[in-house]
């Protein structure tokens, strides 16, 4: 065998898998290789014997890949561990379970609505200073994505709501308990911060338990919880002011539901996060077998808690800037986030002053809001779902073009201008109540199918990058959502409600453009972005 001139050394060597089946084994496998004799190879230049060596390590370093993967620990064929194979019933009680922690951290966002005038008289502050108190706990939900979420890609869902709900219950017993102004602010701030892991979390947990064909129903059941607590809280807070009940009792009653959501939790929450399951599968096999080399992918995660936040931190705000598709989306969405929370400011100026009603009947006009969302929600599931089906089935086996998921939001498009302008030209104090408070079902219904709309089309047209791009809408959204009240009382009552309103509405008409527009020229769109895959059909 001539080595001379020799381009490249091809060692085959053959091994069993019972011949590996041991550290001692596979040693000597790889020892043989370099002990290897070639006839003429002592005159080999120095380059060929680099070549040689080389090749030996390359063929290591195979049979060590090999021997690495045979102990990898993944999920088998209907493997019971994977969440995604759980039964229907099991995943029902979670998927209400994180919706319950949804609701649960919404509806305390926006809970001292209706005792808002209590505060003013006790702690001797302005009507602005009260729109803080609902502002510094939205402002709270900023920190979901950049905390919470890398904190359950390392630690679990399981226990983030563990360590985010207690905290949470603790925050609601300093407001109950408040002496001051400034200890009731930052008590606020505090519980929109731990109230924030539920938003981040569920979601997560959706995706984990959630196959992709089911998960439009699901996530419009998601979609109503965040609309549904703001709307409702004004409401349980307006009728325990009537009641004469103190406003320290709306913290406690905040404190108490945070006790039985997490009494759930613990009941019905299992860990969701597949690569947490392998993790702990594998410890297991280690344990069981006394076989040190079964691993999971997520122990051998090199990024460190930090990096985690730093990509969180950077790559949504890279995608927001040097998108213009999802730059567009998040702005309308974050629009409709903020009208949400300035309603707050806004009804009691119409219902509370214009009709002279007291806090629980003006808890009452916002009760539409969550009927429409509902009602959007059945309309979704019946008639939108169904037919994106259809489109599934005839593009199989490639994913049908995201734009396809725009269907819902070109009714939300159209509602939410006219829930505007209907509030606004029936909100004269000589106007029966019933049409401007009937307002809220085209406004629920809008932003309900607005954001199923958009959040799925997110999803589809960036999926590796999907966490990023959600993460900037949520972080906008929050900003949004904490900032308009802080304006709501002086536009409302400058411009009176009719010209607010209609000012509101006119930006809703600007930007109702955008799904049909997205349904056009989203594909080229797409085919530009650095982001977004082309890989769905035509």
């Amino acid at each position: 065998m001539r080595v001379d001139g020799m381009q490249r050394l091809v060692v085959e060597e053959r091994v069993s898998q019972s011949d590996l089946s041991t550290n001692d084994l596979f040693c000597s496998a790889t020892s043989s290789i370099r002990d290897i004799q070639i006839p003429g190879a002592e005159r080999k230049s120095s380059s060929s014997s680099g070549d040689v060596e080389k090749s030996i390590t390359t063929i290591k370093n195979e049979l060590a890949s090999d021997e690495s993967a045979k102990y990898q620990v993944t999920f088998q064929e209907n493997d019971p561990e994977n969440p995604l194979n759980w039964s229907f019933t099991k995943k029902f009680v979670i998927v209400s379970v994180a919706i319950l922690l949804i609701f649960n951290s919404t509806l305390a966002s926006s809970l001292p609505a209706g005792i808002i005038l209590q505060l003013e008289e006790h702690f001797r502050f302005s009507s602005e200073v009260g729109a803080v108190a609902i502002s510094l706990f939205v402002l709270g939900f900023l920190i979901g994505p950049i905390v919470w979420g890398p904190l359950s890609e390392h630690y679990g869902r399981r226990l983030i709501s563990f360590i985010s709900i207690p905290l949470f219950v603790g925050t609601q017993i300093g407001c109950a308990l408040s002496p001051n102004t400034a200890a009731l602010l930052i008590f606020r701030l505090l519980g929109g911060t731990f109230a924030a892991a539920p938003l981040t979390n569920s979601g997560a947990v959706m995706s984990d338990i959630v196959t992709p064909a089911a998960r439009g129903k699901v996530m419009a059941a998601f979609t109503v919880g965040p609309f549904a607590g703001p709307s409702m809280a004004p409401l349980i807070s307006g009728w325990m002011d009537v009641a004469g009940v103190n406003w320290r009792w709306v913290f406690w009653f905040q404190t108490m539901l945070a006790g039985v959501c997490f009494v759930c939790s613990i009941l019905a929450q299992p860990e969701t996060y597949k690569p947490l399951i392998l993790a702990r599968k594998a410890a297991r096999l280690r344990k069981e077998t006394g076989d040190e080399r079964w691993w999971a992918p997520l122990e051998k995660q090199k990024m460190t808690f930090m990096e985690r936040v730093k990509a969180i931190l950077g790559r949504p705000f890279v995608l927001l800037l040097t998108e213009p598709m999802l730059m567009a989306i998040t702005l309308y969405m974050s629009f409709i986030y903020g009208v949400v929370y300035l309603l707050f400011e806004a009804y009691p100026i119409v219902f509370t002053v214009g009709h002279h009603f007291n806090n629980g009947v003006s808890g009452l006009m916002f009760l539409p809001i969550p009927i429409g969302g509902l009602a959007a929600c059945i309309f979704y599931i019946l008639y939108i779902d169904p037919i994106y089906q259809t489109t599934v089935k005839e593009h199989y086996p490639i994913p049908p073009p995201p734009e396809y998921r725009l269907h819902a939001s070109y009714y939300g498009t159209i509602m939410l201008p006219v829930s505007f302008f209907w509030f606004a030209w029936t909100s004269y104090p000589n106007v029966s109540f019933w049409a401007p408070m009937m307002a809220g079902l085209p406004l629920g219904m809008g932003v309900v199918l607005l954001y199923l709309g958009l959040f799925s089309y997110l999803l589809d047209a960036y999926l590796a990058s999907a966490a990023s791009a959600l993460a900037a809408t949520i972080i906008v959204r929050s900003l949004f959502g904490a900032v308009f009240p802080l304006f709501a009382t002086q536009m409302f009552e400058r411009l009176t409600p009719r010209w607010a309103g209609t000012l509101l509405g006119c930006i809703a008409v600007i930007m109702a453009p955008m799904p049909f527009v997205l349904r056009k020229y989203g594909p080229a769109l797409r085919a530009r972005s650095k982001s977004s895959p082309t890989t769905h059909g035509h």
